[in-house]
């Protein structure tokens, strides 16, 4: 099946469209949304603007929308980029690396009912450590690009998704609720290296800003 792959970067996306490739589907296109609104409820904003590097190192075509994300508003944007996809490339299903979100979720299927595009959700309630276990075993190199919840700090920024990390984590999640993946927005992730790449990305310069519990890290690869 060709699919096209609502790509952020980040490892969920990254992990959804791996998984549709190992059971033999094409991955034919990414599209990735641009959203002006830093505080979109739709789309993930840290490094998205890095994605045309990963869509290289992919050899996949990328397809780029802009929104300026509007609640709601940006549902039309997003279906318009779906539908230029699957005008341009023949798309017949759209993957996404939605966990929990029930309302992306919700929203996507309603577009790709009206596109009659199949929705596919290929990590939907998986179990989060599970799922962290299986990217290092999967060789994900992963690296936190923002975080935005107590009592995440700094400090996380740039950390590797290792087995330390999940253990942090893990301690987290039993104190402070704060999910595993990240699912609730509480950080946000980038991939440098994964089995869909043709070569590992560097970063190669890194700017940092926030305050409190809310920071990110801007990244320039190669």
């Amino acid at each position: 099946m060709k699919l096209g792959v609502l790509f952020s970067g980040g490892k969920d996306s990254m992990y959804a469209a791996y998984l549709e490739k190992k059971k033999g589907n094409e991955l034919t296109c990414l599209i990735s949304i641009y959203s002006e609104n830093k505080e979109s409820f739709m789309f993930h904003t840290p490094s998205i603007e890095k994605v045309e590097k990963q869509a290289e190192v992919m050899e996949i075509p990328l397809v780029i929308w802009k929104t300026k994300g509007e609640k709601e508003k940006e549902l039309k944007d997003l279906e318009e980029a779906i539908k230029h996809a699957k005008e341009k490339y023949k798309i017949e299903g759209i993957v996404t690396g939605a966990l929990r979100s029930v309302y992306q979720t919700e929203r996507i299927q309603k577009i790709c009912d009206k596109l009659k595009l199949k929705c596919i959700n290929p990590l939907w309630q998986k179990d989060e450590f599970e799922y962290l276990d299986e990217l290092l075993k999967n060789k994900f190199k992963v690296v936190i690009v923002g975080v935005f919840a107590y009592p995440l700090n700094e400090k996380w920024l740039g950390r590797e998704i290792d087995k330390k990390f999940i253990g942090d984590v893990r301690k987290l999640y039993e104190k402070y609720k704060i999910h595993p993946a990240g699912e609730g927005g509480e950080f946000e992730s980038f991939v440098l290296d994964c089995p869909l790449f043709k070569r590992a990305l560097k970063i190669t310069d890194k700017k940092i800003s926030g305050a409190g519990n809310s920071w990110k890290i801007e990244i320039e690869v190669e």
